[in-house]
Order: structure tokens, then sequence, then C-alpha cells
């Protein structure tokens, strides 16, 4: 899986919360093929995964302060993203119209060793088309999507909690915002 990741390949797979799908964040034409994939509206910007805190201040904003916050809704028990302002590193699809990013730590130690391995952030972005349910399983992805741009699917049987992360914008400390429950 490591290898796809570095090659700019497309992948299918579990998640701490539901089936995503993704590539290296410093692959451009990996993250359009995801856009065209699930037709999503490229304003909208998609999910990065990283490995720690320390990855994630190599690409957002972050100062004591909201490393504080991190900490606690990282190591908390719902899976949470969060919406930081980005030092304009990755590319542009991933910060959508507002430049900013949606970062997440994974509670999946597979995913933590898959980024540590690739070392840079993963996009992550549910199995669905853009405003449908995300799948439960792998069974009938080629009935759903383009198999053409996919290159790897890692089937983990039916996840049965479907539910995507929280999301919370943590871009003003004052002014905490959850976006998704």
């Amino acid at each position: 899986m490591v290898d796809y990741f570095i090659h700019g390949k497309i992948a299918v797979y579990p998640t701490d919360t539901i089936y995503g799908v993704g590539c290296a964040t410093t692959k451009k034409k990996a993250i359009k093929k995801i856009l065209k994939l699930k037709k999503r509206d490229k304003n909208k910007g998609l999910i990065i995964l990283v490995d720690s805190i320390v990855m994630a201040k190599k690409y957002c904003l972050i100062d004591n302060e909201r490393a504080e916050i991190l900490k606690k809704v990282w190591s908390g028990r719902r899976p949470t993203t969060v919406i930081l302002k980005s030092k304009k590193i990755l590319p542009r699809e991933l910060q959508g119209k507002t430049g900013d990013l949606a970062v997440r730590l994974p509670k999946s130690k597979f995913l933590t060793k898959i980024i540590r391995m690739v070392d840079i952030p993963l996009v992550s972005t549910s199995l669905n088309l853009s405003g449908e349910q995300p799948l439960g399983d792998v069974k009938n992805i080629d009935k759903i999507f383009n198999a053409k741009l996919i290159d790897l699917v890692i089937d983990a049987g039916t996840i049965r909690n479907n539910k995507p992360s929280k999301i919370v914008d943590l871009r003003d400390v004052k002014n905490i915002k959850v976006i998704r429950k």
C-alpha cells in the first residue's frame, strides 16, 4: 500500500470511521482523480490524515494553544477532523475555497503506520459519490465508481460504524465551532 501512495496511485481502504479513498497529498494528479471519482465539487476541499501533531505543524499554522486543544481533541474517543489555517504547502485542491485544511489524526494504528512509512499526510475522503451515503463495504464498488480510477482496494469486510468523523473548526480558538457532530 505504501508503494501505491508513493507512486501517486489511488487506494480504497478501511479507516477508523468508514471506508476511505485516498492518495498521497503531494500527488496533484491523483487528487484530481479522486475529485473526478467522487464527482466532488473542487471548492469543498478534502481531509488529510497525519501521523502526529508534529506532522500537522508542517502543513498548518498551529500555535501552542491550538496544539493543546489538538492533544485533547485527538485523544478523545471520537475520531475528529479539525479545520486549521494552511501554510499553503500542499496542493490547492486539498484546501477548497477557504484555503484551509481539514486534518485528522486517525485512531487506526494501521493508518498511522502507513502515513509514517509514506512520510507525508494522506488524502482521505469517504468512499461515496459526493452527497451520497458512504459505503459500508466494497462489494459493489465497481457498480458505483469508475473502477479504472482506483488502483488498489483493501477489503476489510463490512464496517458497521459507518459514521464519518466529527468536524471542528479551530481556525479561531476564541470561537471554536462544531461543523459536523
